[in-house]
């Protein structure tokens, strides 16, 4: 399952290490389609080496504002603090897999 963050603990979640940000909402049929993808793809991952983060839109709108976040799902892949990818929309497990591994190591 994947750690639920917020605009507060945004930066502290995200600055080490290699990190995917769910940006989603409740409302928004493909996040709830991305949600069980993303639950898999954390399976496959030692917790040290790549983590997957949530953060509801709605309930937090500073940080996906700063992000220029302007469509649902999002998911940003930071590596220590940088982003390093940004895609939109619903991603299969195999397209998010290849996008975590380049950056891995």
């Amino acid at each position: 399952m994947s750690e639920v963050i917020t605009d507060a603990t945004f930066h502290e979640t995200t600055d080490k290490g290699l990190v995917l940000i769910d940006f989603w909402a409740t409302w928004c049929g493909p996040c709830r389609m991305q949600a069980p993808i993303l639950d898999q793809l954390a399976e496959d991952y030692d917790e040290d080496e790549f983590r997957i983060v949530k953060m509801d839109v709605d309930e937090n709108p500073e940080t996906p504002r700063s992000f220029g976040i302007m469509s649902i799902p999002t998911l940003l892949l930071k590596k220590d603090g940088e982003v390093v990818e940004k895609v939109i929309g619903v991603h299969t497990k195999p397209q998010l897999k290849e996008l975590i591994d380049k950056h891995l190591g």
